[in-house]
């Protein structure tokens, strides 16, 4: 898993955080636009976020969003948002936390169903458009239901730095740590990943 984007600033640009205060205050004065605001300017980025963690569009996209929203606006109201960081950024750490808190409670309970979806369309894919095609789908796959077993903190950073492109030092803001801390964690994240892989794949080889 390589970094892929390096989009998202740890400070918005001036005109970004000018909309920011404004939309922030407009929200604890309880104005009802305020709310369609944020809405509107986020939402690809909540989006980008939950189809890149979900491989696609789940059935629970829009109640995830729903559920982003509803979260970023308490925290907003309550005066809980430090700053630090834009709203994109710390919008996209509630959608990848909720979206992981998700995936990680269907685990057990589909985990055979799901293996089996994930078999019909790998030979969908290689009837299709060839074996390598099928084997890189499967690859990716196999790194998504991995990556649910971590230590959620680890999975996150994990996520959050190699998948949607995050700096260490943005995750130390979303995360409330300090850069050290966010280091340890994908590394260690990192390594517990490769080595369930690893395992993984031994225990395939008949």
């Amino acid at each position: 898993m390589k970094p892929t984007l390096r989009l998202l600033k740890t400070r918005p640009p001036p005109d970004a955080q000018a909309w920011e205060e404004r939309v922030q205050a407009e929200l604890r004065q309880g104005d009802g636009g305020a709310a369609a605001d944020l809405y509107e300017r986020l939402a690809p980025v909540v989006d980008r976020a939950l189809l890149r963690l979900f491989g696609g569009r789940d059935a629970e996209h829009d109640d995830l969003v729903q559920s982003t929203f509803e979260q970023l606006v308490l925290t907003l109201v309550r005066g809980r948002f430090a700053g630090g960081c834009s709203l994109e950024t710390w919008v996209t750490r509630i959608a990848t936390h909720l979206g992981l808190n998700v995936m990680r409670s269907r685990t057990t309970e589909r985990r055979h169903v799901e293996r089996e979806a994930s078999e019909e369309v790998v030979s969908a894919v290689a009837a299709r458009d060839g074996r390598r095609d099928a084997d890189t789908w499967a690859e990716v796959e196999e790194l998504r239901r991995q990556l649910l077993y971590l230590d959620p903190v680890k999975a996150e950073t994990l996520f959050l730095h190699d998948v949607l492109g995050h700096s260490l030092s943005e995750i130390a803001v979303m995360m409330r740590v300090s850069v050290a801390a966010a280091q340890s964690r994908l590394v260690r994240g990192r390594r517990e990943l490769e080595a369930r892989i690893e395992a993984s794949r031994k225990a395939e080889v008949p």
